[in-house]
């Protein structure tokens, strides 16, 4: 594990310290598709989705609300952005459906929330962007899918529709939240032979959905 991944949980605890008390209000604004991603799940009775960056648990807790027997879990790498997501989670009556771990994603695994049964379902929202070995993290998830497991992502696009000026500058405000849109995944996908892959105008932002390859049951 590099020295960038070991420091990466002390910088969002620095990070969301204290924008976690506004973090869902403010981000709406910009981070499209969440909500578009949770209704075309369709999540398969009692599926296992893990989501991994779950920052304040505030898409775990409208796929439950969607998906009354999925069982669900949140990894996140910040411990300020789990004390809020737990706190969301007890309001919404949900603490039952929905378990929290901190840790890396590039170390997912079910044994971090006390299981050993694979996971179904992989979600990353806004969040590849954000982790420094994005990677290691989507390898990561695969190898915890059961067969037939999917991965799901949204995230920041290449932004080569907002023009020029129109993605430097949008790169650059993101950079100030330790955030980098990652164009080489965005491209890759283009190229990817299967999955489903969705832009948004302005190439701002992008759906992605596929099935893993793995043969595992359990990890």
């Amino acid at each position: 594990m590099s020295a960038a991944t070991q420091n990466h949980d002390a910088l969002m605890d620095r990070v969301y310290r204290h924008q976690r008390y506004f973090y869902d209000f403010t981000r709406k604004y910009y981070l499209f598709g969440r909500d578009r991603l949770i209704r075309e799940l369709k999540l398969k009775p009692n599926a296992r989705l893990v989501e991994v960056g779950c920052g304040t648990a505030r898409n775990l807790i409208a796929i439950a609300r969607a998906y009354p027997t999925a069982r669900l879990y949140g990894l996140d790498a910040s411990a300020e952005m789990l004390k809020t997501a737990g706190k969301a989670i007890a309001r919404a009556g949900l603490s039952d459906r929905i378990r929290l771990a901190h840790g890396y994603a590039e170390e997912l695994s079910p044994r971090m929330f006390g299981e050993t049964e694979a996971f179904d379902e992989a979600v990353f929202s806004y969040s590849l962007s954000m982790i420094p070995d994005w990677e290691a993290a989507l390898k990561a998830a695969d190898a915890v899918l059961a067969p037939g497991g999917r991965i799901h992502i949204v995230d920041f696009g290449d932004l080569s529709g907002l023009g020029r000026i129109g993605g430097h500058l949008m790169r650059a405000w993101l950079r100030a939240f330790h955030v980098v849109p990652r164009a080489e995944l965005l491209h890759e996908l283009e190229q990817f032979p299967a999955g489903r892959l969705t832009l948004l105008p302005g190439r701002y932002a992008f759906l992605f959905t596929r099935q893993s390859s793995n043969n595992i049951t359990s990890t």
